[in-house]
């Protein structure tokens, strides 16, 4: 249920808008409406999407988040979330990326879903996206804060209501490695190793996404077709991380190493 009024989410989806342009981090929004929802924060960030697709921007595909028990836990929900994958948000693997279009950068491990038809809900399957899946890729997704993730003054962690209007916290992609068909490979034991500057931070099997990752890709053209919305031909949809969110800093170097699957590597400058 939406309790916010019109103006209020338009007023906060143009101060997400705004804080994304100029790197600032924005108050939780739950805690300036203690009665916000989660319909609230997808309002507000349908009325941001609506701000970049003014600004000649368009939506390369979606992502999903909060696919593991673990995040679904600490956020204090019993599902995923999602959010569009805007077309500047993407980067080509082995290249240096301008740490300064970020804020507090975090980087996540991932397998990307190319669809090669449309994907329309309800009734959607994990078969159902298998079947209609082009090729599956490693990807990166880079996450940010907008909104502060803890409260300069409280140090209260953000509700999701905060973290939907956020753009599910998405600020980056990275594409690389060896794609493969969806059923050429068992996804669920599709591995990656996270190393930052040379050392190994995080490892994980794609099955910690919802047991298999196609599964949260089934969730998302399920959940969205309420609205009228549905996964087209050609969208790229991230499945959900499968390792903990690294902290980056500027000078950092990551390198994903999905074995048979191939590599990802960039640097922050």
């Amino acid at each position: 249920m939406i309790m916010l009024n019109q103006d209020t989410i338009t007023s906060l989806a143009r101060q997400l808008y705004q804080a994304r342009k100029s790197r600032t981090q924005l108050r939780h929004f739950s805690k300036q409406y203690p009665e916000m929802t989660i319909d609230d924060g997808y309002a507000i960030q349908r009325a941001w999407v609506k701000l970049e697709l003014a600004d000649g921007r368009s939506i390369k595909g979606r992502k999903i988040g909060l696919t593991s028990r673990a995040m679904q836990l600490s956020s204090q929900i019993t599902e995923p979330d999602y959010a569009p994958l805007m077309d500047d948000m993407f980067y080509e693997t082995g290249t240096d990326i301008p740490f300064s279009k970020f804020i507090a950068p975090r980087v996540e491990v991932e397998l990307a879903f190319v669809l090669g038809r449309d994907l329309k809900g309800p009734n959607i399957s994990l078969f159902d996206v298998l079947s209609a899946t082009e090729y599956v890729t490693p990807a990166i997704e880079i996450i940010d804060s907008r909104i502060e993730q803890f409260d300069r003054d409280t140090k209260v962690m953000r509700k999701v209501f905060d973290t939907i209007s956020d753009f599910a916290a998405n600020a980056g992609i990275v594409l690389g490695g060896r794609p493969v068909r969806p059923l050429d490979v068992d996804l669920r034991w599709v591995g990656a190793l996270l190393h930052k500057n040379g050392v190994i931070e995080e490892t994980g099997l794609a099955a910690a996404v919802l047991n298999h990752p196609a599964t949260g890709v089934a969730w998302l053209a399920n959940k969205i077709a309420p609205h009228g919305e549905q996964l087209n031909k050609g969208d790229i949809v991230l499945s959900g991380s499968f390792t903990r969110p690294t902290p980056a800093v500027q000078g950092d170097s990551f390198h994903a190493d999905y074995g048979p699957l191939g590599s990802i590597s960039f640097r922050f400058v």
